[in-house]
């Protein structure tokens, strides 16, 4: 009992640290997006850098992000070894990955044409010609992309959770100068057609800069941790290597076989002026607290399923899989009831200013709406696949992944006619669905059995407070518009604060009356994080 405690205790303790960190992160984020949708709003600089940053950023999210293939592999294999073990094995996974990643960057830069007209056949020559040389700027992140994620899991491993969780800000902060300087140097001209170039060149270039300081503050640590320095390894046969090249291998592909599907969306939006611009916009808003929350349920809980594959500990894993799924639905869920009751005044608040105006808002707010909806099955998703890296199996994942390529192009060719750009999403949230009915079919035979039904029955008394929420939310902001207004920006914040406060409210009221052990195990987390002693 005592060693479940403290078990517990070490995972809200990272949990907390990885929050903090994270919520700094996205602030930054927050920033960085305010501005781009302030300077080039939907326009052609904003669209295609969509398009340019779309390949560096899919390297990014699925090398360099934590929960990553290669922060999962790095965990899941260095939290079983001793720390003078850990160096060689990182040295070595670092000279693979950055000679591999070379060549790839070498691919971008010299066929950076054709893998724009590829992804986005739709775009105009000027577009185009913009996205071009932003993607030849922007591809050594392919590079940087996995030492960051090598970076991520070896610091994660050596539990080290505040560094890697921060360091994306880097990144924010150098585009933010950038954007600073141009607004100083061109003023309202920022957006005139005879500057697109600059401010193309401008984004591309502080976003190369930021993934440079986010390697470089990650390997600073690495080595005052002894956990490997810059240097070339090739001792494929160091005891470890093997392990994680097992589960880096088939995670990377599989984890790409998923990225195919924003590339997917991203091919038939290009038909659609703005959409790219605008799919990004509503996606980073949601985005943000599946981020903060994603690594607070992910990160703790993977070393956690590493730790409990032993038939022995079944019994174990199985709960620890269900206070995954369930954490991640108490927390996606009231968010969603937020973005599709609030839609409209929520991207009003954020993004309209400058060149985002009303018109634009309009094309935002259906999109995260969508996008809400599909946040607690995106969470879940990634819940389950932590659990086959852990079991050694990154063969399925991949396996499924390759039928949801197929599937989403269907989805989104059917879609996208009658529902236009939030088709789109709406065809990634199915997919999404179909992958967890699998996952949870696969491991209930493997784990010789799991309580669907008692699951499934929970999950649906969350959906159904969910929904409560959405209604009040949206009742009170109706109200407040109908008689108070929102004609400024202080009445504005007023409203979505209590119509946020209603809708979490709401949700916990019902939460409370399902008694499920999670509801317990977050408030007393929330708690202790605020301070509250019972």
């Amino acid at each position: 009992m005592s060693a479940q405690k403290k078990k517990s205790r070490s995972i809200a303790n990272i949990a907390g640290i990885v929050a903090v960190a994270t919520l700094v992160s996205k602030v930054f984020g927050l920033l960085r997006t305010q501005a781009i949708a302030a300077a080039f709003g939907v326009g052609t600089v904003a669209n295609a850098y969509v398009y340019a940053y779309n390949i560096p950023s899919f390297l990014l999210i699925l090398l360099g992000g934590i929960n990553g293939p290669f922060h999962s592999a790095l965990v899941s294999v260095l939290a079983k070894k001793e720390k003078e073990e850990a160096a060689p094995i990182v040295e070595t996974v670092s000279t693979l990955v950055t000679g591999i990643l070379l060549l790839v960057t070498i691919v971008l830069i010299v066929f950076a044409g054709n893998f724009i007209d590829l992804l986005a056949p739709g775009l105009s020559a000027e577009v185009k010609a913009i996205a071009v040389v932003q993607l030849r700027i922007m591809a050594p992140i392919a590079i940087f992309a996995g030492l960051i994620g090598i970076g991520f899991g070896t610091l994660n491993a050596a539990n080290l959770y505040w560094l890697p969780s921060i360091s994306p800000l880097f990144s924010s902060t150098a585009i933010l100068v950038g954007i600073g300087l141009l607004f100083w140097s061109l003023g309202d001209r920022i957006n005139a057609p005879q500057y697109a170039q600059i401010g193309g060149i401008v984004l591309a270039g502080g976003t190369l800069a930021g993934a440079i300081l986010q390697w470089l503050a990650q390997l600073i640590a690495q080595w005052r941790l002894g956990l490997g320095k810059l240097r070339l390894r090739f001792d494929w046969r160091i005891p470890g290597v093997m392990d994680v090249l097992k589960v880096m291998i088939p995670a990377t592909f599989s984890s790409g076989m998923l990225q195919i599907n924003v590339y997917t969306d991203l091919f038939f939006a290009s038909y659609i002026d703005g959409a790219a611009a605008a799919m990004q916009y509503a996606n980073f808003i949601v985005i943000t607290p599946v981020g903060i929350i994603s690594n607070m349920i992910l990160v703790p809980f993977m070393p956690v399923f590493s730790l409990l594959v032993a038939p022995e500990n079944w019994q174990e894993l199985k709960i620890r899989i269900r206070q995954g799924l369930f954490l991640s639905a108490l927390t996606m869920l009231p968010f969603t009831a937020v973005f599709v009751s609030l839609s409209i005044p929520i991207v009003r608040l954020i993004y309209q200013r400058s060149q985002f105006d009303e018109t634009t808002t309009r094309f935002v707010a259906p999109l995260l709406a969508v996008y809400g909806l599909g946040m607690f099955v995106y969470l879940a998703r990634d819940v389950l696949v932590r659990v086959f890296y852990a079991l050694g199996d990154g063969e399925t994942p991949f396996r499924i992944s390759i039928v949801n390529i197929f599937l989403n192009g269907l989805l989104d060719f059917l879609l996208i006619i009658p529902f236009g750009v939030p088709g789109l999403v709406c065809a990634t949230i199915g997919v999404n669905i179909i992958s967890i009915s699998i996952f949870l079919y696969i491991l209930h035979r493997r784990l010789n059995g799991l309580p669907l039904v008692e699951w499934g029955l929970g999950l649906l008394g969350l959906i159904f407070a969910s929904i409560l929420a959405g209604l009040g939310s949206w009742g009170v902001s109706w109200g407040w518009e109908r008689f108070i207004g929102n004609s400024n920006l202080l009445f504005l914040l007023l409203q979505l604060s209590l119509s946020t406060l209603i809708a979490f409210s709401l949700f916990a009221i019902v939460a409370i009356q399902l008694k499920l052990p999670e509801v317990n195990m977050l408030a007393t987390r929330l708690r202790r994080k605020l301070g509250i002693r019972n």
